[in-house]
C-alpha cells in the first residue's frame, strides 16, 4: 500500500478500489461513455448520479454520495419506514353502522362510515360493502350518509370527496361509466349494490352515539397496498403511509439509518417525492434497497412483495425496456428522471443501481437508463436462478374481496 501512494501520490478511494478489487472494465467505459452522451445532448454530468454494487462490492460510482433530485424513489424510503413501523399484514379497519331502525328494506335512520384512513379504498372495495349491506337487507337509507373522518377513496384525501364517491359506489342506478368499468374488471361475477340514501352527505368529527356497528371492513395487508404504490408511484397512497409513519422527517431518519448513510444524503420534504427538494444521494438508494431486502426477508417476505417486477408489472414499467425479474423503483418529475433496482446475476449475485438524472427530457433519460442496465445485465450475466428477493411469496390481490367485510354481530 505504500509503495502504491509513493508512485501514484494519495488516490482516491474509489482509484484504490480500481487498483485492488478491480471491477469489470466495461462497466466503467459504459460508464463514462454514458455520461459523455448526456454530456453531449447538453446534460452536465454535475447532475447525473450512478450508483452499482452488490451486496460486497461497489461497482461503479459516479458522484454516488451527492445528494440528488430522486422524485419517487422517495417511495423507498417510505416503504422502509412504514414497513419498518407495522407488520406487513397490517390491515386498515372501516367500520359501517347504522341509527334507527330496519323496515321492509328502508333504513329509518342513518347509515354511518368510520373511516381508517385505508389509502386503497376505491370502487371496488366500496361496491363490496354495498353488497354487504343489501345482505342485511338495506336497500334503501331514509336518513343520511354520516362519515366519520379519516376517510379517503380513490385516493382523494379530502373527506366530502371521497363521501360522495362512496355515495355513488352503492347504488348500480348511479353508476358513471368508470365505475362499469370497474366492476367488470374486478368483480363481475358478484351483484351490483343497490343502497340508495335519501338524505345528505354529513362530516362529523366523532362517532353518533347511538350508532350501532354492522360491518367492518379490513384493507388489503399493508405490504400490498405498498406494493401497489410503488408498482403506480402513486402519491397519495405515498403521503398516507408517510404520515402513519411520523412525517417525512422520521422517514428520511429511518432511511438513513436502515441504510447506513449520513443523514445528509435523504433530505426529505414529503413521503411521495413530488417537488426538487427530495434529494436522495444513489448510495442512499441503493442501501436502503439491501435494507429494505434484509428487513423483509426476517419477515419471510421479499422484495418482489413490494416493488415492480419488469416483465410481471406494468404501472410505471408499462413501456420500459429492462431485462426480465428486475425489481425498479422509477421517479419522474419535470426535469428529473430516476431509476433504482436490483437486479439478479450470475457473477455478483443481487446488484443494485442507481441512475439519478436531472436537467433534460424524461423519454431521452429513461431509453438510456433502460440500454445501462441492459448493459449491466449483459455484463454480468443474467442467472437462470434469481435469488429469494426475487420470488414473491404474496398472492395476487383481490380489490373488493367479500371475505375482508365481516358482519358484526349484536353484543
Amino acid at each position: 500500500m505504500a509503495t502504491l501512494v509513493w508512485y501514484w501520490g494519495q488516490p482516491r478511494i474509489e482509484e484504490l478500489q480500481l487498483l485492488l478489487f478491480p471491477p469489470e472494465v466495461a462497466l466503467h467505459q459504459y460508464r463514462d461513455r454514458y455520461l459523455q452522451t448526456l454530456a453531449q445532448e447538453g446534460f452536465s454530468p454535475s447532475q447525473q448520479g450512478i450508483w452499482v454494487q452488490s451486496t460486497q462490492q461497489l461497482l461503479v460510482n459516479h458522484q454516488g454520495d451527492r445528494p440528488l433530485s430522486a422524485a419517487s424513489v422517495t417511495k423507498i424510503a417510505t416503504s422502509l419506514a412504514v414497513l419498518d413501523q407495522y407488520p406487513f399484514d397490517y390491515q386498515f379497519l372501516t367500520r359501517i353502522g347504522t341509527t334507527g331502525t330496519l323496515e321492509n328494506g328502508v333504513l329509518r335512520g342513518d347509515l354511518v362510515l368510520i373511516g381508517g384512513n385505508d389509502p386503497l379504498f376505491v370502487w371496488e372495495e366500496a361496491i363490496a360493502i354495498g353488497n354487504a349491506l343489501n345482505r342485511l337487507g338495506i336497500r334503501q337509507v331514509a336518513g343520511n350518509l354520516v362519515i366519520v373522518p379519516p376517510f379517503m377513496m380513490n385516493f382523494y384525501r379530502e373527506p366530502q370527496t371521497a363521501a360522495a364517491l362512496f355515495r355513488l359506489a352503492l347504488d348500480q342506478h348511479r353508476w358513471t361509466p368508470e365505475i362499469q368499468a370497474a366492476y367488470a374488471e374486478h368483480l363481475k361475477a358478484q351483484p351490483r349494490p343497490q343502497v340508495s340514501i335519501r338524505g345528505e352527505t354529513r362530516l362529523q368529527s366523532t362517532i353518533p352515539s347511538n350508532v350501532t356497528i354492522r360491518l367492518e371492513h379490513r384493507s388489503l395487508p399493508l405490504g400490498e397496498i405498498v406494493r401497489q404504490m410503488n408498482i403506480y408511484s402513486n402519491n397519495e397512497i405515498a403521503e398516507t403511509l408517510a404520515e402513519m409513519a411520523g412525517g417525512a422527517a422520521t422517514v428520511a431518519q429511518v432511511a438513513a439509518r436502515k441504510a447506513n448513510v449520513p443523514p445528509s444524503e435523504i433530505q426529505l420534504v414529503n413521503g411521495s417525492g413530488l417537488g426538487e427538494e427530495n434529494r436522495i444521494s444513489p448510495r442512499a438508494a441503493c442501501g436502503m434497497l439491501f435494507a429494505l431486502q434484509e428487513m423483509l426477508a426476517q419477515k419471510n417476505h421479499s422484495l418482489a412483495d413490494v416493488l415492480p417486477m419488469a416483465g410481471r408489472d406494468r404501472g410505471t414499467l408499462e413501456y420500459r425496456q429492462l431485462p426480465a425479474a428486475t425489481l425498479v423503483k422509477t421517479g419522474s418529475l419535470w426535469n428529473v428522471s430516476a431509476l433504482v433496482g436490483v437486479l439478479p446475476t450470475a457473477k455478483y449475485g443481487t446488484v443494485c443501481f442507481a441512475l439519478l438524472n436531472g436537467g433534460g427530457t424524461l423519454e431521452g433519460f429513461r431509453r438510456a437508463q433502460d440500454r445501462y442496465v441492459q448493459h449491466l445485465s449483459q455484463t454480468l450475466q443474467p442467472t437462470q436462478r434469481p435469488g429469494a428477493e426475487f420470488r414473491s411469496q404474496a398472492a395476487p390481490p383481490r380489490l373488493g374481496d367479500p371475505q375482508r367485510i365481516q358482519l358484526v354481530t349484536a353484543q
